[in-house]
């Protein structure tokens, strides 16, 4: 891993707009210095510059989980390797040193490194309370664990590093049962945290966190995010008693959820992901998105149709993705919809009427209807693989969805010789 030592908080200083960085002693130092009794202010430096990391390098990663997982294509003139390495043409290998999968990587560590500096100026300071304390800690580790989950997600039986607290004596890889092991245990002890805060946080988040913005709803996403990991571990009703504390509503808001923020202001980042359509570089959407979709669904509004079809080696296609509408849009860490979808999942086999109400709360804002077919586990299971590839389209799950139920060689084949890689390579930065 390179020396993120001397990168998060340079990071930090850069690119916090509207930030008060008065307290810090040694903006580019590779220590806590200038944290060891951190002000309230030194500490909200650090909270706001955790949201802006987790903006930073993002858009590679949805890229690459959507391109593999056949959600969409990236056609751009200025890079083959969208069309070619990441999909696997010929003969083409995933390169370890490649941007693709070591920006995404990476992004994510950084923001873990500033919360694990969160941590310790929180654990070192004698300015806040315990109270407060807990919610900063709730916090940190709350994000850091969403953070190790997308790098493992990328990396699978590869595993990660769990242990980076020390950026001179980095902890070893760890599997992938292992880590996700370690994950759900970060996430309790946030949570654990958090139900110690009190009533109102110390801090401010960004307004795309404005319905998370308290110990108590903050919570409810640590929740929803550890019954995601019980659901990776194939742990069902493990991941049932967890949906319990979350935010998930069956009659709410399906875009409900805390997200990245995001914004054309003076300064800040806008989002990368959205695209003008009808544009020769393009998100392109996989022809099987549109013709495998039931008639009348909502969901198509996330694509828009060309004025041309776009043909780039080898592939086609005619809608561009429209998931993002604008520049300003929030980018979701987790929704409501999702949090639906693992109840109806995690229901089937024991309880399969309320997989059924489940799955009907999401194909009935859909516009599709209720659900009309067998009510067997194995006709349940593919109906809720059917609602969250169109539910969670374009948002990173397609590939992780068919690779952890062993069905990845149901994804298209678009060219002769193509391949749909399980796992991207350990980052060569790494040097295991």
């Amino acid at each position: 891993m390179k020396k993120l030592k001397y990168i998060f908080i340079a990071f930090l200083a850069l690119n916090i707009a509207s930030c008060d960085i008065d307290d810090l002693a040694n903006p580019n130092g590779s220590s806590i210095e200038g944290f060891q009794d951190a002000s309230r202010s030194a500490l909200q430096t650090l909270v706001t510059g955790s949201e802006d990391l987790l903006r930073q390098d993002f858009g590679f990663y949805y890229d690459v989980t959507s391109i593999i997982g056949r959600d969409y294509y990236f056609f751009t003139g200025s890079d083959p390797r969208y069309t070619g390495e990441i999909l696997g043409k010929g003969d083409a290998m995933l390169d370890n040193a490649g941007f693709y999968g070591n920006r995404p990587y990476s992004g994510r560590y950084r923001t873990i490194k500033n919360l694990n500096v969160l941590i310790d100026a929180t654990n070192n300071s004698t300015l806040i309370t315990q109270e407060e304390a807990n919610a900063y800690l709730g916090f940190a580790k709350t994000i850091q664990a969403h953070e190790y989950l997308l790098a493992l997600n990328l990396q699978f039986q590869n595993g990660i590093r769990t242990d980076v607290s020390d950026v001179d004596n980095l902890g070893p890889f760890v599997g992938y049962d292992q880590a996700l092991t370690f994950i759900k245990g970060l996430l309790d002890e946030g949570n654990s945290n958090l139900t110690s805060a009190g009533g109102t946080f110390p801090f401010t988040l960004s307004a795309a966190m404005a319905d998370f913005a308290d110990p108590a709803s903050f919570a409810q996403f640590n929740r929803g995010l550890s019954a995601r990991v019980a659901l990776y571990e194939g742990n069902n009703g493990d991941a049932l008693s967890r949906l319990a504390g979350s935010f998930m509503d069956m009659a709410g808001d399906m875009d409900k959820g805390p997200a990245r923020f995001y914004s054309t202001a003076g300064g800040d980042f806008a989002n990368n992901l959205f695209r003008v359509t009808d544009q020769p570089e393009a998100i392109i959407a996989h022809p099987t998105f549109v013709a495998d979709a039931t008639t009348g669904d909502a969901r198509l509004s996330k694509v828009q149709r060309r004025e041309a079809t776009l043909t780039l080696d080898g592939l086609s296609g005619d809608y561009d993705v429209v998931v993002f509408k604008s520049l300003n849009d929030f980018i979701p860490l987790m929704r409501n919809e999702e949090l639906i979808l693992i109840s109806a999942e995690a229901n089937i086999g024991t309880n399969n009427d309320a997989a059924v109400t489940a799955i009907n709360a999401v194909r009935n804002v859909a516009g599709i209807g209720a659900y009309n077919g067998a009510v067997t586990d194995a006709a349940l299971l593919d109906e809720v693989i059917y609602q969250r590839r169109y539910s969670l389209f374009g948002e990173g799950h397609r590939w992780i969805d068919m690779r952890r139920l062993g069905r990845l060689g149901d994804l298209p084949i678009d060219r002769e010789g193509d391949d749909v890689w399980e796992q991207m390579p350990i980052p060569v930065s790494e040097n295991q």
